[in-house]
């Protein structure tokens, strides 16, 4: 019988169903919460929360960041020569909240360290990677930059370990 369809067989998805799918099952997989920052072409500091991340390579050290395209922070550090990726531990859930506003916003009332790296660095964060642009990659609908390590401030010990999962927070912190 064709083009007719049986009972017994499952109805046509839609082109968004695979997608929503994929969604639901990315939110069972615990990512790490982070922010990422620099300064944009005008001298602002711009920064977003970025959970798809991770390593790359250790020689040389190498990070990654998958930054959503529609972001309005994703052209400043797709344009910044340095960035800063900030490892988030539990108790930080408020800057990820203060990170969530508009990007005008983002950095009022934000402490950032007194120093000479080219982007801003969050001082209230326990472990920070500092880095500069060594790629920049296509990924769907994110663009992939990749940075190379040039410091990592604080202790590995205490930061780290807020994750997101089930589209919530939750810790990774061990005793």
């Amino acid at each position: 019988m064709t083009g007719t369809l049986l009972a017994s067989q499952p109805a046509p998805r839609t082109a968004t169903e695979p997608a929503e799918a994929f969604r639901a099952a990315m939110s069972a997989l615990a990512a790490p919460v982070t922010i990422v920052t620099c300064y944009d072409d005008r001298g602002m500091p711009r920064g977003l929360t970025a959970s798809a991340v991770t390593s790359l390579s250790l020689t040389p050290p190498l990070f990654l960041v998958c930054i959503d395209r529609g972001s309005r922070t994703h052209d400043a550090l797709i344009g910044s020569d340095a960035f800063a990726v900030h490892l988030l531990a539990p108790g930080d859930e408020y800057l990820v909240r203060r990170f969530m506003r508009p990007a005008e916003q983002r950095f009022d009332d934000v402490a950032l360290a007194a120093d000479a790296h080219p982007a801003p660095v969050l001082r209230d964060v326990t472990l920070t990677l500092r880095c500069v642009r060594h790629d920049i990659l296509e990924g769907g609908d994110h663009t992939i930059l990749v940075g190379r390590v040039t410091g990592v401030d604080g202790e590995s010990a205490h930061g780290g370990g807020l994750v997101w999962h089930r589209r919530g927070f939750a810790h990774a912190r061990r005793p």
